[in-house]
């Protein structure tokens, strides 16, 4: 017989909350020595040796051979021959997502924009999209075509000229959901190739494998660190840790939806990370007989155990107010406000990576195509971070256009500040474009 789950419960009023809620948040993502010994090597290699390298460590570690990279390319035509072979409900729901994602990060979309001042100088902002960005989608029997559409379509919104995925087929296995999921959202080349040799192929550049300005896209303990040893040479999106979900809770709300709302989470890994917030006990006592009573229905309930077990808390607040304060502490990557009145609570949210509002919106939705990005900031950085969007794949350039009048007024400013720095240069060449009679 199965034991009974045991899930941490904390208080507000417990003499030493603030520790025992930092202990129950701290996430040790300690470098793996080993593992950076190996993506280092990886990296050097395909820097040094490009398609050969890529070539051999795709043969060692998926058990892919092909005498050319460029065999490993996966043609447009096997894109739409998969969209076309999947089943049609699941095409509908690609599409309509895609649709959804689109239609939402549209409305993100940066433009150019310019003022001029009273002398004539003209100052502004020039927005343009990169040339081409990477994508890194993990292959094999894992299918995120999920992961696609959220990563490659803000990017082809944004404008991104190339937009090169890169999927790991180990012994050969193609996932035609993911490769379905490219063809709607745009992608335009694929290869099969995956780990640290992809990421160094998309950094780098190889002689079949273009270089790219940016990599963005989930991946196992190898693809993150080395997409963090390549950032400098490329953009990178973020450094995800674990899923997270926080649910606050005013009580009402069906104790079986919020229970399979944190399980919703907590299937993803041993390290996800489901905490629920209520302002009553006996509702946290109700959610958690709802865990161990719908926990045995579930086809991941070892890992969802595990997470809970481990990671996964029940927090007892005395009101909604005290509710927000804990949030705004955690800054969780998902949030649900399962309370009557969501909007009331909502300018006091200062820390959250996607806010779902009500009883009734599940996170799951936001995962797959309520439209905003699924691609959020973890373990905190929804303080300084936010979700992957449209002006990820922009950047802006500023624009400064002196009119003769303007470049002399300027160049009395910039000449004290430069001589103040003591260089001399830089204020000899403002001083150049001081209008004669104007200088002090």
């Amino acid at each position: 017989m199965t034991s009974e789950l045991k899930i941490k419960r904390l208080a507000t009023t417990d003499p030493d909350f603030d520790g025992q809620l930092a202990h129950l948040l701290a996430w040790d993502d300690a470098e793996d020595h080993a593992v950076q010994t190996t993506v280092t090597g990886i990296l050097r290699d395909v820097k040094t040796r490009g398609d050969e390298a890529v070539l051999e460590y795709t043969q060692r570690f998926d058990q892919v051979e092909a005498s050319r990279l460029a065999d490993l390319e996966i043609s447009r035509e096997r894109l739409q021959q998969a969209l076309e072979r999947i089943d049609s409900r699941q095409r509908e729901a690609l599409e309509k997502a895609a649709q959804r994602i689109r239609t939402y990060h549209e409305k993100q979309l940066g433009t150019s924009w310019t003022y001029q001042e009273a002398d004539g100088t003209v100052l502004g902002q020039q927005v343009r999209a990169m040339d081409r960005v990477g994508l890194y989608v993990p292959g094999g029997k894992a299918a995120y075509p999920s992961s696609v559409l959220m990563n490659a379509i803000p990017a082809k919104v944004a404008g991104v000229g190339e937009v090169i995925m890169v999927v790991p087929t180990p012994r050969g296995e193609v996932n035609d959901l993911v490769l379905s999921a490219a063809a709607i959202a745009g992608v335009d080349r694929v290869f099969a190739i995956g780990g640290a040799q992809a990421v160094a192929a998309l950094a780098y550049g190889t002689q079949t494998v273009p270089q790219v300005d940016k990599i963005v896209g989930p991946g196992n303990i190898y693809v993150a660190t080395a997409k963090k040893m390549v950032f400098g040479v490329v953009g990178i999106d973020m450094i995800a840790g674990p899923s997270e979900i926080l649910v606050v809770s005013d009580g009402q709300t069906d104790p079986d939806w919020l229970a399979m709302d944190l399980f919703s989470q907590a299937e993803h890994d041993e390290d996800a990370q489901s905490i629920l917030i209520a302002t009553d006990g006996a509702h946290l006592d109700a959610v958690e007989a709802s865990i161990n009573r719908l926990l045995p229905t579930l086809e991941r309930q070892e890992i969802v155990r595990k997470s809970l077990e481990r990671r996964g808390a029940l927090i007892l607040v005395k009101d909604l107010q005290e509710a927000v304060q804990v949030t705004n502490r955690i800054a969780p990557e998902h949030l649900e406000l399962s309370v009557e009145d969501p909007e009331a609570l909502l300018p006091q949210i200062r820390h959250a990576g996607a806010i779902f509002m009500g009883r009734y919106t599940a996170e799951a939705v936001g995962d797959y195509c309520a439209g905003p990005n699924h691609v959020l900031p973890t373990s905190g950085t929804a303080r300084f971070s936010s979700p992957l969007g449209v002006y990820d794949f922009q950047k802006r350039s500023s624009i400064i256009f002196c009119s003769a009048e303007g470049a002399s007024e300027l160049g009395k400013t910039a000449s004290v500040l430069a001589r103040g720095e003591g260089l001399t240069a830089h204020a000899r060449s403002a001083e150049y474009r001081i209008l004669p009679g104007q200088g002090e």
